[in-house]
């Protein structure tokens, strides 16, 4: 007599940190499957969370998150009489895990064993494998989870779940693609159903592989198999497409689509488990080498003795590294020096005075007779027999500033930068973009029969706003015409590489215009924070010479993008950011370095600033930053290479992996915090 089951398997389109949307695609597959005759369901990887967390899944609020939706779920009628199977981030031992959590009541959790951390994917960046085969630990649940199930503790490990019919097994995405497979050794003691939950996302000519894995698991040792993915675009780079399946024995026997607009579609399978037969073994063999890192003979050999080191300021480590930096970067380039727009505000003046650093060491390295850096500032200036003597002199033939004025300028800042290029020495631009700018709104005019008007003059914030990027980015097209034609129309070779001024803190709230001055070939100070930057420079007025600084700092930051009242500046940046540069720097570590969502973010600023605002301003204060923030979080996709300085940096590249497309209305996240608020009082 056959044992016949239905099982049901999913593909969802999840989305990181949208857990109320994440909880409500879980429960529709859920229903579905249960509609369907199912007694287990599977879901795709991290389904709780979204796959596409990044490095959110360093923050506390992300783990709690999690546990809040995992609760809902248990106490969800829908999820009765039916095994569920679903993945989320679970921290154990203060170890981060990548789970499946099965549970009717939790009956285990199951940590990924082997990590993606190839190509598109860094597992190992955020979760630690679960390295000890065939063994269980105890979990102990938290509070709010036993008071749902009324457990304590649960199974935690490589485990299996064995029922009164049939043995079932799980393995995780990359695990199907390793050599040596836990469905294997799975097979081999008597597990008759394997499970797959992924995040496997599209390439060309992949999905035959994905299925020739499947079909393949199930060839060599007999079985069912149930593979579950994520779908469409997770907030990233990547496409998820689908292509949940059931297989036995070889054999595809249900399958879903690989491209699709549903948000959920389920698979489901009516099975005989005595079709299902297990065999396979494997043997490994270690690899020996005839070396050792010691020597016996090493009685007369000298050990290093202790010594104590001298560390740099923090003003003079960016005076030092990004100057050195950028020496590496030109001389390895091939082009003939720097362009700077100069707009007179700290940032583009940091830029300026790294330069100036970079001059000071050339120099100086050249009378301390290295020969490589001579040859190398001959060969970016092109004269065989120049010899740099003060660092002035050089910044002449390497760096060229230009200040791009518009009728919204000011005055300040034009004098501060024309005072600051004559103190360091470069070659010293004056440009005004007011013809460049009434063309192009001309081409508008034409072409519409309607003129955007600043907000000052009655225009929306929509023209307002539009009127800013005209200006900026006509800036950056300005800055790559000089670079490239400047030195030639000097009669001199070679072209320039155009330096970027955005700050760590700019990058981070997206206070820039996209394809603005922002965007160069290189950017020394893009790591660095604004408070950082300040300090820098009071640092060069001493250290370089540069009284012109001190009143680039004194000056209130600000665009100069608006129409001035009475010819004074009437917009600064703190005003359009709706925070000041220092209370964005704590907001910034806590981010970053603390791994605060914007829950745990409020929890620590309540008590961080409790003497300066509530907590309902506290609270404002998180909510806005985390809506400018991922509402802006896209132009990190093309933010000009910066120097890597800072462990708060945003950098989207390497360093700090996060989603580009939020849901910026963070709701399940501000829900919680409004909670705390009325709780604490406001």
């Amino acid at each position: 007599m056959g044992r016949k089951v239905t099982v049901a398997t999913c593909s969802l389109n999840q989305w990181a940190l949208d857990f109320d949307g994440n909880l409500q695609r879980i429960l529709t597959s859920i229903e579905v499957a249960k509609s369907r005759g199912a007694k287990y369901r599977l879901g795709p990887e991290l389904e709780v969370s979204g796959y596409g967390c990044a490095d959110h899944f360093y923050e506390s609020d992300t783990l709690l998150h999690s546990l809040q939706v995992l609760k809902k779920l248990l106490e969800s009628p829908v999820t009765q009489d039916i095994i569920c199977d679903v993945g989320m981030p679970i921290m154990h031992h203060n170890v981060r895990y990548n789970c499946r959590v099965v549970f009717l009541r939790i009956l285990l959790i199951r940590p990924k064993m082997q990590m993606a951390n190839y190509g598109n994917y860094r597992e190992l960046r955020w979760f630690s494998p679960w390295s000890r085969s065939r063994q269980v630990e105890e979990y102990f649940l938290p509070r709010m989870i036993q008071e749902v199930t009324g457990q304590e503790t649960v199974p935690f490990g490589d485990c299996v779940l064995s029922t009164k019919d049939t043995c079932i097994g799980s393995e995780m995405c990359a695990e199907l693609w390793n050599p040596r497979s836990p469905h294997i050794d799975m097979s081999l003691d008597g597990v008759e159903i394997f499970t797959n939950s992924s995040a496997s996302h599209h390439e060309l000519r992949k999905a035959d592989q994905r299925v020739s894995l499947v079909k393949s698991a199930t060839t060599k040792s007999g079985g069912i198999y149930l593979y579950a993915n994520q779908r469409g675009c997770d907030g990233d780079r990547l496409y998820y497409d689908g292509c949940c399946m059931v297989a036995i024995n070889g054999d595809i026997v249900a399958q879903g689509a690989q491209f699709s607009l549903d948000d959920v579609e389920v698979v489901t399978a009516t099975l005989d488990l005595e079709d299902v037969r297990s065999y396979r073994g494997e043997l490994c063999q270690p690899v020996k080498v005839d070396f050792s890192l010691s020597s016996g003979d090493d009685v007369f050999l000298p050990t290093h003795q202790p010594i104590t080191w001298q560390f740099h300021t923090p003003e003079e480590e960016i005076s030092l590294g990004p100057a050195c930096w950028l020496w590496d970067y030109l001389r390895r380039s091939g082009q003939a020096g720097f362009l700077l727009p100069l707009s007179g505000g700290v940032d583009s003046s940091s830029t300026a005075c790294i330069v100036h650093s970079m001059c000071v060491l050339v120099c100086q390295a050249v009378q301390d007779g290295n020969v490589q850096v001579l040859r190398d500032v001959r060969r970016v200036v092109g004269d065989e027999a120049y010899c740099p003597q003060r660092p002035k002199e050089l910044c002449g033939r390497v760096f060229t500033t230009c200040y791009m004025a518009s009728e919204n300028s000011s005055e300040g800042t034009r004098g501060r930068a024309k005072d600051l290029a004559a103190q360091i020495g470069s070659a010293h631009l004056n440009i005004n973009i007011d013809l460049a700018v009434k063309g192009m709104l001309g081409v508008f005019s034409m072409v519409t029969g309607k003129l955007p008007q600043f907000r000052a003059s009655g225009g929306s914030v929509r023209e307002n706003l539009a009127l800013q990027n005209v200006q900026a980015r006509i800036r950056m097209v300005l800055a790559y015409l000089f670079a490239q034609l400047s030195l030639w129309a000097r009669g001199k070779p070679g072209g320039l590489l155009v330096l970027g001024s955005a700050n760590v803190d700019e990058s981070l709230t997206g206070y820039f215009t996209k394809y603005d001055c922002s965007s160069a070939d290189v950017n020394p100070i893009g790591g660095i924070s604004k408070t950082d930057l300040k300090s820098f420079l009071l640092y060069c007025v001493d250290q370089f010479q540069l009284p012109a600084l001190t009143g680039i700092v004194a000056a209130p930051p600000t665009a100069e993008l608006e129409p001035l009242t009475d010819g004074q500046v009437s917009q600064t940046d703190e005003a359009d950011m709706g925070m000041t540069y220092s209370e964005l720097s704590v907001i910034g570590r806590l981010r970053k370095i603390s791994k605060c969502g914007p829950y745990s973010m409020f929890c620590k600023l309540i008590h961080m600033w409790k003497e300066a605002f509530s907590p309902s301003e506290v609270a404002q204060k998180v909510k806005h930053f985390f809506r400018m923030y991922s509402v802006n979080r896209h132009k990190m996709t093309t933010v000009t290479p910066s120097y890597h300085a800072e462990s708060y940096s945003p950098d989207d590249n390497r360093f700090d992996l996060r989603p580009f497309l939020y849901n910026t209305r963070w709701t399940w996240q501000f829900r919680c915090i409004d909670n705390e608020v009325v709780i604490n009082g406001p």
